[in-house]
C-alpha cells in the first residue's frame, strides 16, 4: 500500500523549503504566496536501518525501502473554502491524500515576511481548521438535496442523511470530523463525500535550530513534530555518512524526515514487515493488526487469493541466527496460517496456489 501525506500551511511558514528538503526535489521555494501553483509530488524511501541489517545478512541484488508520497500544497489563506487565493483547487488537492501535515511557523526571520503580519503559531492553525471546516461544510450543504431524496425510498441513504445532518451541526460548531463522536457505520456512511476533516492531522513546527530540543506547546491536542527546514535543506546536500556526522554534531538522533515518517505511521496505524533473499531485501507498509493473508495481498493479490502458508522469523531472531537457514535450524521459523496477525519487523516468505 501506498502512503500519501498532503503538506499545507500558510504562506511563507517554510512549507516548501521543507518539501524541497525532504523529497530532495527543486521545487519552487520564494518569499511570497502562491510560490507553489501546481502541487508539487515527491516519492522518499522510509528511513529503516533494520533493511540495511536484512542486506548485511542476505547480499540481495538490490534494495526496496517503503516510500512515503509527499504532495506540496499551495500556500492556504483565510478564504481558501471560497476561493481565495486558489483556495478551491488546492483544497481538491488535499482530498487525495491519506493523510495532512500543517506546517506551522514557529521560526522567526524578519526577511520572510508572515502572510498576518506576526508569527503566531496558534492562530494560524485555526485559520486552516477554519478552511477546512467550511470547504466540509460546503460539501455536506450541497450533498443534502441528493440525500434527501434517496431517503424517502432507501433505508441506508435514510441512515446516511441523518449522519450528515449530524456531521453538519459539528462543523458548525467548529468540530473536525476525526473528532466527532461517530460509530464505524456512521462513518462509512459518509466515506464518500470524501470530506477532508475526516483525515488525520499531523504538525510539523518549523523551529529555529536551537528550538528542536525544546517542549513545545500542544495544536490541537497533539505535540507538533519539532524539524528545522534549513537543517533538513542542509542534510539534503550530504551524502549519508556526511548526513549522519552533521546529525551528531547537532545532538541530534535523526533527521526531520524520519521523525515525520515514524510519526505519520504511528498516526494512521501502519507498520512494515519485509521479504528478503538473493535478489532483493523490501520492506512493505501494512495496517496493524493485519493478517499474514493481507500482508500476502501487498505484494501480490494472487498471494493472497492463494495463500497457504507464511513461513515466518521475527526480525530479532533472522539478525541473532543469520538468515532464513539459521532461523529454520533452530526451530525460528514458523509457519503461520491464515488467522497469523503479522508483527511489526517480520520477516516472511509466503506459499500460496492459485
Amino acid at each position: 500500500m501506498s502512503l500519501s501525506i498532503g503538506i499545507v500551511g500558510l504562506p511563507n511558514v517554510g512549507k516548501s523549503t521543507l518539501f524541497t528538503a525532504l523529497t530532495n526535489k527543486g521545487g519552487l521555494a520564494a518569499n511570497y504566496p502562491f510560490a507553489t501553483i501546481e502541487p508539487n509530488v515527491g516519492v522518499v524511501p522510509v528511513p529503516d536501518a533494520r533493511l540495511d541489517a536484512l542486506a548485511k545478512i542476505d547480499n540481495p541484488a538490490r534494495l526496496v525501502p517503503a516510500t512515503v508520497e509527499f504532495v506540496d500544497i499551495a500556500g492556504l489563506v483565510a478564504g481558501a473554502s471560497q476561493g481565495e487565493g486558489l483556495g478551491n483547487q488546492f483544497l481538491a488537492n488535499i482530498r487525495e491524500t491519506d493523510a495532512i501535515c500543517e506546517v506551522v511557523r514557529f521560526f522567526s526571520d524578519p526577511d520572510v515576511v508572515h502572510v498576518a503580519g506576526r508569527v503566531d503559531p496558534q492562530s494560524d492553525v485555526e485559520t486552516i481548521k477554519t478552511e477546512l471546516i467550511l470547504a466540509d461544510m460546503a460539501t455536506v450543504e450541497k450533498a443534502l438535496p441528493r440525500l434527501e431524496k434517496e431517503a424517502k425510498r432507501d433505508k441506508a441513504a435514510a441512515f446516511k442523511l441523518e449522519t450528515a445532518k449530524k456531521v453538519l451541526a459539528g462543523l458548525d460548531d467548529g468540530h473536525r470530523v476525526a473528532r466527532m463522536d461517530l460509530t464505524d457505520d456512521e462513518r462509512a456512511s459518509i466515506y464518500d463525500l470524501h470530506l477532508l476533516t475526516v483525515k488525520p492531522m499531523l504538525y510539523i513546527a518549523n523551529v529555529d535550530e536551537d528550538q528542536l530540543a525544546a517542549d513545545l506547546p500542544e495544536i490541537d491536542g497533539c505535540t507538533p513534530v519539532p524539524i528545522c527546514a534549513k537543517v533538513e535543506a542542509d542534510l539534503a546536500e550530504l551524502d549519508a555518512e556526511e548526513a549522519k556526522e552533521y546529525l551528531e554534531a547537532m545532538g541530534l538522533e535523526e533527521s526531520g524526515l524520519a521523525k515525520l515518517v515514524r510519526e505519520a505511521y504511528r498516526l494512521l496505524g501502519l507498520q512494515s514487515f519485509f521479504t528478503s533473499g538473493e535478489t532483493e531485501s523490501r520492506a512493505w507498509t501494512i495496517p496493524i493488526g493485519a493478517k499474514a493473508p493481507q500482508a500476502a495481498g501487498v505484494i501480490h493479490t494472487d498471494f493472497e487469493r492463494g495463500f497457504i502458508k507464511a513461513e515466518t522469523a521475527s526480525f530479532g531472531d533472522y539478525v541473532e541466527y543469520g538468515g532464513e537457514a539459521g532461523c529454520r535450524a533452530v526451530g525460528k521459523l514458523r509457519q503461520e496460517g491464515k488467522e497469523y496477525v503479522v508483527q511489526d519487523g517480520d520477516v516472511m516468505h509466503f506459499k500460496f496456489n492459485v
